[in-house]
């Protein structure tokens, strides 16, 4: 991907990027006329899939109940076919306003996470936690993966740009990078995006079970640019998930694992995830984070 290494949120926070080639990216735009628009990210441009003359499609969500077993990127090149970009991808990607702008790609009816996917996530926790550090190593080597409930109805998510936030509470709250995974029908992955599931590191080390306070807040959750679909050309495992810190005009903070680092399948975590549980087409599954920002910063929420 190109263009769209974006990041979620004000400069100073955090700017998690996914490395991909050649992929077929679906995004959607907060227009400045009123409304959600589906649209295929290409060429430095942006195609409007939703007011196409063969078809509407309104979000990813419509598309995955449409796709039934036909691929989605059918769908999106019959739909495409002959239009040309509406925007620019420079013009979108601004903070939301009363232009039109790059909102979070999918509304997800849930949004989970995994954690301790990362042999660097559990060192680090386990060196944050005081008394309680074995628990991570139990988790990181444990048949059954940490998961939990990051929000819902998208009541905590920031779309490219748009202002995440520090917990009023935490002296040491944290971007975490991390590859999300997009749940179609009866548990198939669909497509990748990027996820910054901001941690409150201290409330977490404090004690294992403050875990819900310290990873669900207002902002608590970033999402985007874009969504790619999940092909046969397409292997995440290549992918190199990247995060730079900037404050003050400066630097601050860069860091980049291999997503093949990653202990853990994707099958297997979805698997989990869906186990007497009802997952509803076009929820996000967070993957963890394998690069975590260093040090600590008293700050306000913003």
């Amino acid at each position: 991907m190109d263009e769209p290494h974006r990041s979620f949120g004000p400069a100073n926070v955090g700017e998690p990027r996914v490395n991909v080639e050649e992929p077929v990216r679906l995004v959607q735009v907060q227009s400045a006329a009123g409304g959600t628009r589906l649209g295929l990210a290409r060429d430095q441009g942006v195609v409007d899939l939703t007011g196409s003359a063969s078809g509407a499609a309104r979000s990813i969500i419509e598309l995955i109940g449409a796709s039934g077993d036909e691929p989605i990127s059918a769908i999106v090149s019959e739909l495409a076919a002959g239009r040309p970009a509406t925007w620019t991808w420079a013009e979108l990607d601004r903070p939301p306003g009363a232009h039109s702008y790059l909102g979070p790609p999918i509304d997800a009816p849930e949004i989970w996470g995994a954690g301790v996917t990362y042999e660097r996530s559990r060192d680090a926790r386990e060196a944050e936690s005081e008394g309680f550090s074995r628990f991570y190593a139990m988790v990181y080597q444990a048949e059954r993966p940490e998961l939990f409930l990051k929000t819902a109805g998208m009541a905590r998510v920031a779309g490219p740009n748009a202002a995440i936030a520090i917990r009023s509470d935490s002296n040491w709250t944290v971007p975490e990078p991390e590859l999300a995974l997009v749940i179609g029908r009866g548990g198939a992955i669909v497509g990748y995006t990027i996820g910054n599931d901001l941690s409150a590191r201290d409330i977490e080390a404090e004690n294992p079970l403050y875990l819900p306070q310290a990873k669900t807040f207002a902002g608590s959750c970033g999402l985007g640019p874009a969504i790619v679909l999940h092909g046969e050309d397409i292997d995440p495992h290549n992918w190199t998930i990247e995060m730079r810190i900037t404050r003050d005009g400066g630097e601050r903070f860069s860091g980049s694992v291999p997503v093949e680092r990653m202990r853990r399948s994707f099958e297997e975590l979805v698997r989990y995830l869906r186990l007497d549980n009802e997952i509803r087409p076009g929820t996000v599954l967070l993957t963890g984070t394998g690069r975590r920002a260093t040090g600590r910063r008293r700050a306000r929420t913003q």
